[in-house]
């Protein structure tokens, strides 16, 4: 029988330290935490381990019943508890964080309310446990009916070894897996500024809530992948954090967020690009094509929200502004869409299957050599202090992107280049994918 690892989902009321606990146990700063409410928005699943037991982590974001009143728009506190709620559903053990120096709140009331109402077994960590001075309040917390809380200090380690040791025997012995994960999955990554519509195209791409949207800069503070299964099969969307210049970032959490996003698009194969059509191509988002082109991962450019631009003069300055100012990723297919309405987001998926091909292309040495040799003949490179270069030979060292090493007599011009580079993805139609050119010196 295949088994999947079991999961756990760590929930409570904001600011109670479970992202702090979920670092603890995965032995790292994989969270994002911050000392005030609300950091933690999304679901994010990391790997835990104990004593050779194996778990999914789920650090959700801070559970409170409706109409409570918070600084956050009420829209967007409600899509964060039913992320939480989705969370302790799907759960096979349900770590509940409260705060021992504060006490039993109504909101913990409330929570332990729902969760007695679950199949799932329930394990309360009475957090801020920082010596043994505070161990006696924690008791109080027995009247949530989800038996002995634990005392810990996640940010000390304080009494986390217990914890474990319970969470271990509380979860199920093997718990079967429908279909396992794929293996070398196309991982796309999803990059823009902060509210350009990111976490909305990204649900539409799923077909499910994964995220939580909200008209709202910063929503998303850290990366959410999510495995999709498509006609052509299966992809990886991570979708990230708005990406500001570090200039402008104020606040740690921000920052955090930042840095996830571009470890995000060097890990991906593919990006899609997402900018604002009401307001066309930033200078922000030059920069982040300039990332991408860097990190040499495969772009689609989606201008979202192409529906709001009623005047078609405005729409031809907007695609004017994208071909002058992301004229370096002129290989790449830019879609009009609405994430909103669904508009023309059918077109996403074929122009991302398209780049994986491309990504993945390998040309045989000869057929690459024909071309190089007959390029070479139409148009020879132009001297270099007085020396004219000649193209010996070609391979292709690498995939993913197709790179490819040429053997020359001398150093060629970085127009040539641009040249050959043309005529190879003209020849073997290779579509928004970047390609990688580098020259050796070799007599001949």
């Amino acid at each position: 029988m295949s088994t999947r690892r079991p999961v756990v989902a760590v929930v409570g009321r904001p600011n109670v330290g479970k992202s702090t606990l979920v670092n603890r146990i995965v032995g790292g700063r994989r969270a994002i935490v911050e000392e005030r409410p609300g950091v933690t928005r999304d679901r994010k699943e990391l790997v835990g381990e104990w004593n050779g037991r194996t778990f999914t982590l789920v650090d959700t974001g801070g559970w409170l019943p409706d109409g409570f009143e918070t600084a956050d728009p009420a829209a967007l506190t409600k899509q964060v508890s039913r992320q939480a709620e989705r969370a302790m559903g799907a759960a096979d053990v349900v770590l509940l964080v409260v705060d021992a120096v504060v006490g039993i709140t109504d909101e913990d009331d409330r929570v332990a309310r729902l969760l007695r109402r679950g199949d799932a077994p329930v394990l309360v960590a009475a957090n801020k446990v920082d010596d043994t001075r505070r161990e006696a309040a924690i008791w109080d917390f027995t009247r949530l009916g989800l038996g002995d809380p634990f005392p810990v200090s996640a940010l000390h380690g304080r009494g986390s070894g217990d914890l474990l040791d319970a969470l271990v025997d509380a979860l199920p012995e093997e718990v079967e897996e429908e279909e396992p994960e794929p293996d070398g999955v196309f991982a796309v990554a999803i990059v823009g500024r902060p509210n350009v519509g990111k976490s909305t195209l990204f649900n539409r791409l799923v077909g499910d809530d994964r995220t939580v949207v909200h008209d709202m800069p910063g929503t998303t503070r850290d990366s959410i992948d999510t495995l999709v299964e498509t006609e052509d099969g299966p992809l990886r969307f991570v979708d990230t954090a708005g990406m500001r210049r570090r200039s402008r970032i104020d606040e740690p959490t921000e920052y955090y967020g930042l840095v996830r996003a571009l470890e995000s698009v060097d890990r991906a194969d593919a990006a899609l690009l997402v900018i604002d059509a009401t307001e066309g191509v930033t200078h922000q988002d030059q920069r982040l094509a300039e990332r991408i082109d860097a990190a040499g991962t495969a772009v689609v450019v989606v201008l979202n929200k192409w529906d709001l631009v009623a005047d078609p003069d405005d729409r031809v300055q907007v695609q004017a502004d994208v071909a002058d100012r992301l004229a370096f990723l002129g290989y790449a297919p830019v879609l009009k869409v609405s994430a909103l309405t669904g508009k023309n987001a059918v077109r996403i998926l074929p122009a991302l299957r398209q780049a994986e091909e491309a990504y993945h292309t390998r040309i045989p040495t000869a057929a690459l050599n024909r071309l190089l040799q007959e390029a070479q003949q139409q148009h020879p490179p132009p001297p270099v202090r007085k020396h004219r270069p000649r193209l010996l030979y070609a391979t292709q060292g690498a995939t993913d992107p197709p790179t490819f090493t040429i053997f020359a007599s001398h150093e060629l011009p970085e127009t040539y280049l641009r040249y050959l580079e043309r005529r190879i993805r003209e020849a073997f139609d290779l579509g928004p994918t970047p390609i990688k050119l580098r020259v050796r010196r070799r007599n001949g």
